[in-house]
């Protein structure tokens, strides 16, 4: 399977923060990062007191399916010191499930394409970066980046994956 994962940061060293994520993906049993866009800063949505984040988009292989790689996208998460509280409030590390190849899941703990991602510059522009057609397996994401263009993004530093 072949994942689309996006990460995003903004408490402590970002930057630190997404190697760690990143490192913790490619430690994984069959599973590894094939691609990563740049390092994005972004402004927070939807809850703004908080600083700025960090984010990338990821395309990771596994042989995993999506209910699996969700538990190791949390459990990332919570080896990484995630604390949920405020709703879209401050975070260490994020891991979302954006896509899964072409499924299509709407389960109680699991949704994908992720619900909101259409709505996120700071997944659609990084996204773009590591497909710039504008698909990934028959899903064209290019087509949402024109409603989201309002959202301030920009490229900070890389990663070597």
């Amino acid at each position: 399977m072949h994942y689309i994962i996006s990460l995003g940061t903004n408490i402590g060293d970002r930057k630190k923060n997404l190697e760690k994520a990143i490192d913790a993906i490619n430690n994984i049993p069959y599973t590894d990062v094939i691609k990563a866009s740049s390092v994005y800063e972004t402004e927070p949505v939807d809850y703004l007191r908080q600083d700025n984040f960090y984010n990338i988009v990821l395309e990771v292989r596994s042989q995993f399916e999506p209910a699996e790689m969700l538990g190791i996208c949390l459990g990332i998460e919570s080896g990484l010191g995630r604390i949920r509280g405020i709703k879209n409030g401050p975070r260490i590390i994020d891991l979302d499930l954006i896509l899964a190849e072409d499924r299509i899941i709407n389960s109680k703990n699991l949704v994908v394409p992720h619900p909101r991602y259409k709505e996120r510059n700071f997944v659609l522009t990084p996204l773009l970066e590591i497909h710039p057609d504008g698909e990934f397996y028959g899903k064209n994401f290019k087509k949402y980046i024109e409603n989201v263009k309002k959202q301030k993004i920009e490229i900070v530093d890389t990663i070597m994956v």
